[in-house]
């Protein structure tokens, strides 16, 4: 048991800040679940329906259930690209004997890029006129047919606007998965060495399994950033074309501020050039 004094320091330290996260996190839930039982405008008197809201939207609302699963897709490519990626790197690095504060800083460098300057980036690399990085190295290696307008291809939209957001934080979950990995016990992989394992048996009897509590750690913070994603799929495509990058995110905005909800999307902020939308 803690005695009085240290009680009471423990609440002074946390009080503070659980009374900011109940005002700026859990009033805002509340108050958006109790006004979804209504129906409101803004400006009139509300009416309460009950859950007429949660049928509609869970029974005459296509685009709900279209941006559901993109929502979904979104967020296996950005853990495989965030995840898979983060764990290879930070593999690699404790293998290396130079440069390996070079490459952490080259890849945490795209977290702290703009994401308006990393989507108007990505338009340019899968643009089809003028032609773009992406299209020119598959020309270059001898793929041109998979050439195509990779933001204007429903079969390539999503995986395309998915991939900034996986390459964007590969770098800050490959500086952490590096410092557990840097905290297994080295006396565990010499005795290891010794009897014979070789490196894939290093790294899953041993070095896996003893970072599986920051594995987890940072599958759930990357699995909390993918669903919130929206900057860079809205700049690049505004859930175009149709609804085949349309998120869970990127309807609600348009839903709740735009009412841009049909099939025929306006140009994106990064669409005003014809390159990011050219047959």
């Amino acid at each position: 048991m803690l005695p009085n004094r240290s009680r009471l320091s423990v609440l002074v330290f946390l009080l503070p800040p659980l009374l900011l996260y109940g005002v700026a996190v859990l009033f805002p839930i509340m108050q958006s679940l109790f006004l979804s039982f209504f129906s409101w405008n803004g400006i009139s008197d509300m009416e309460f329906v009950g859950l007429t809201n949660y049928v509609r939207m869970l029974t005459a609302d296509d685009v709900f259930w279209r941006s559901f699963f993109n929502a979904l897709g979104y967020l296996a490519i950005c853990l495989v690209l965030q995840l898979g990626g983060a764990l290879l790197v930070a593999s690699l690095l404790t293998s290396m004997r130079r440069g390996r504060e070079l490459i952490k800083t080259l890849y945490l460098l795209p977290a702290v890029i703009s994401t308006v300057a990393i989507a108007f980036l990505f338009v340019r690399i899968y643009s089809i006129e003028p032609v773009g990085l992406l299209n020119q190295l598959l020309h270059w290696i001898g793929l041109g047919a998979l050439e195509r307008p990779w933001l204007s291809d429903i079969n390539s939209v999503l995986t395309a606007v998915s991939a900034p957001e996986g390459w964007r934080f590969t770098g800050l979950y490959m500086l952490i998965i590096y410092a557990a990995l840097l905290s297994v016990p080295q006396e565990l992989e010499e005795a290891a060495r010794l009897d014979g394992a070789s490196r894939w048996q290093l790294f899953t009897k041993i070095r896996f399994p003893h970072i599986m509590p920051v594995w987890i750690t940072t599958t759930i913070m990357a699995t909390t950033y993918g669903l919130r994603g929206f900057d860079i799929p809205y700049l690049m495509t505004n859930g175009g074309p149709g609804q085949s990058s349309e998120l869970l995110t990127t309807y609600m905005y348009k839903t709740a501020f735009t009412a841009q909800t049909s099939a025929t999307q306006a140009p994106s902020p990064c669409s005003s050039s014809s390159s990011a939308w050219s047959p």
